[in-house]
């Protein structure tokens, strides 16, 4: 068996509902009650594989995500930094609109760039994707073969996937769609990473996969 890195983008939470940015809030928002049946539904469908670790990013909406499946299958969350969203800095809480009317130069240019780009005191992608990159290599030197669960966020998957499949940092914006409790599987071969799907949510009836997200 090959090593299998399962992505798990977070279950709904009331900035997923409105679109606005959600990255390291002082008030980490947790799931709303369709995230936790989101939640729910992933463990429902997925506790009967042999899962080797669960790694999750340690802000509240990804914990309330992975919680579910960890009680099921008996494994203990391994909170990792690098796996929180990006920071947005000074654009936290607010709607791209709001964005665009009082940053409107600043958020072009992180539009067009956000590899190489930040919000004002905010991460540049490229600084997701290092921190990142560290949970993915010590994944990688702890096990051979298996089943991994990484729980973490829009950005910051996207991002993981870009780096894993040779996608330059700037396009992660414009080449995943990633809605909340999506999930993507990368199985790591000899001759590199290979995709078995992204961004999956028929585990969800069709009542929760109809709920807008962003």
């Amino acid at each position: 068996m090959a090593l299998m890195l399962y992505f798990l983008r977070h279950a709904q939470t009331a900035y997923s509902k409105t679109g606005g940015y959600c990255g390291k809030l002082e008030n980490d928002p947790g799931l709303t009650p369709e995230g936790h049946q989101m939640a729910q539904a992933f463990a429902q469908a997925y506790a009967h594989l042999p899962w080797k670790a669960i790694y999750v990013s340690p802000l509240y909406r990804t914990r309330q995500t992975a919680r579910p499946l960890c009680e099921k299958v008996g494994l203990s969350m391994q909170l990792r930094e690098g796996l929180q969203e990006i920071g947005y800095g000074k654009w936290e809480g607010m709607h791209p609109k709001d964005i665009d009317r009082h940053y409107h130069d600043r958020y072009v240019k992180w539009l067009t760039d956000p590899a190489w780009n930040a919000p004002p005191e905010g991460e540049r992608g490229i600084d997701i994707a290092r921190r990142s990159s560290h949970v993915l290599e010590e994944i990688e030197q702890t096990y051979d073969t298996g089943n991994i669960l990484i729980v973490s966020h829009k950005a910051t998957i996207r991002i993981m996937l870009c780096s894993l499949l040779g996608i330059d940092i700037k396009y992660y914006r414009d080449r995943f769609l990633m809605p909340v409790a999506a999930l993507s599987l990368v199985e790591l071969t000899l001759t590199g990473p290979l995709i078995h799907f992204i961004s999956d949510r028929s585990y969800l009836d069709d009542y929760l996969q109809s709920l807008p997200s962003t």
